[in-house]
């Protein structure tokens, strides 16, 4: 059980008031909000330990190396990793993606080859792919999906061929909410012998993740959307494919030595982690862990799903309103539109009532493209969120709906 006023005494950013009536903010697929426990510790480090790492041997540098070392083994742990060195620091999803794409691409994908993606994905894990396989004469297969939001897993199979370089899906849908069966479409690609790239960025802070179960070869995620800082993202990759890549960024950190006829590059994870990192980000990413482990993943799980059948019940009741994404296996993500209305009108409406949701595309626009919408608006719950918010929103809905027709 999660005690939700005791959690919501650590995030002071909902006391705020908009438009004189209190925060409700439903945009947590977007960015989640920080614990006090977060913030204090990306505080902390600035005032305190502010210096950069790895290269340094006074004190300061030396402290803040072995905390930025003890986040890579809590994220190592996390998400249950065999060993530390899989675990690489960067910006965020998109650049563990753009990293990946440009690294393994570089290697693995020639004229002809194949990368298998999803009808679902974000942008982020589309437009890297496109790239890559502008820049090498490979092209991109794409699993179909239901109406309800369901990936066809039939047509997956058939996507298959002796050119098939990689698949790269998300594991939870951050338009739909669709949680992805990833496992079995790994055991499908490694029956290929094609490895897999999960985009995890929506499915990190709602499921438990343990890459050794699921075997997937890469798994990329934000700090930003489980409750740390923007700015610090994480690539966990397979040793035997993070070896064989070639570096993605070129600078300091990732060398071993350097001299004007060639360079050697260092040993995993900094071969992949060029230049400064964001050490504070860093630190506060470790705490976010502690956060959702002292809550307990299962129980934030829980709770959030519960969240979402009763927001499901109560909007699907409201004549006109249209919800997109009904998957049987969901974490809390509803997509929904009133009658003809445009969702930014509906968004702009809520928001003066003080209810934070997201509108437009989603970065998913082909999806927008199979259903022959513009966008949605997007209500998306964390752990913070109530029953009580949820029905300010079904309120607030009921009142603006007229003005809408």
């Amino acid at each position: 059980m999660v005690d939700i006023e005791k959690i919501r005494t650590q995030f002071k950013i909902l006391d705020t008031t908009v438009y004189d009536r209190p925060l409700v903010y439903f945009d947590n697929a977007a960015t989640t909000q920080k614990p006090e426990c977060v913030i204090n510790v990306l505080a902390d480090y600035y005032r305190t330990l502010n210096s950069n790492i790895h290269r340094g041997v006074h004190y300061l540098s030396s402290a803040a190396t072995e905390r930025y070392e003890e986040t890579r083994t809590a994220v190592q742990q996390f998400v249950n990793a065999s060993h530390q060195h899989e675990i690489v620091f960067t910006r965020g999803t998109t650049e563990s993606i753009n990293l990946v794409a440009s690294s393994f691409g570089k290697l693995f994908l020639h004229k002809g080859d194949e990368v298998i993606i999803s009808g679902m994905e974000h942008h982020s894990n589309i437009v890297p792919w496109q790239l890559a396989c502008e820049q090498y004469g490979a092209s991109l297969r794409v699993i179909p999906f239901s109406d309800q939001g369901v990936l066809d897993l039939e047509a997956y199979r058939a996507l298959f061929s002796d050119r098939t370089r990689i698949v790269a899906v998300n594991h939870v849908s951050n338009t739909l909410g669709t949680v992805n069966p990833i496992k079995e479409i790994i055991q499908i690609a490694h029956s290929h012998g094609v490895p897999v790239l999960i985009d995890g960025a929506q499915a990190i802070s709602h499921l438990a993740v343990d890459v050794q179960a699921l075997d997937c070869d890469f798994y990329c995620f934000s700090g930003h959307k489980m409750y740390a800082p923007m700015g610090i993202g994480v690539l966990y990759g397979k040793e035997q494919w993070l070896d064989k890549m070639p570096p993605y960024q070129g600078g300091g950190e990732m060398i071993k030595d350097v001299t004007f006829e060639r360079t050697t590059y260092n040993e995993l994870p900094f071969k992949f982690e060029a230049g400064t990192p964001s050490v504070g980000d860093a630190l506060a990413l470790k705490t976010s862990i502690e956060f959702m482990q002292d809550l307990g993943v299962e129980n934030i799980a829980a709770y959030e799903t519960e969240l979402l059948h009763y927001a499901t019940e109560q909007l699907s009741a409201i004549d006109g309103l249209r919800i997109f994404g009904t998957a049987p296996h969901k974490t809390s993500v509803i997509s929904f539109l009133i009658g003809t209305a445009h969702p930014y009108d509906t968004g702009t409406l809520l928001d003066k009532l003080g209810i934070a949701v997201r509108t437009g595309h989603h970065c998913t626009q082909p999806i927008m493209d199979r259903y022959g919408i513009p966008g949605t608006v997007r209500a998306s719950f964390a752990v913070y969120n109530t029953k009580q918010e949820i029905d300010t929103l079904v309120t607030g809905i009921q009142r603006i709906a007229p003005m809408l027709a």
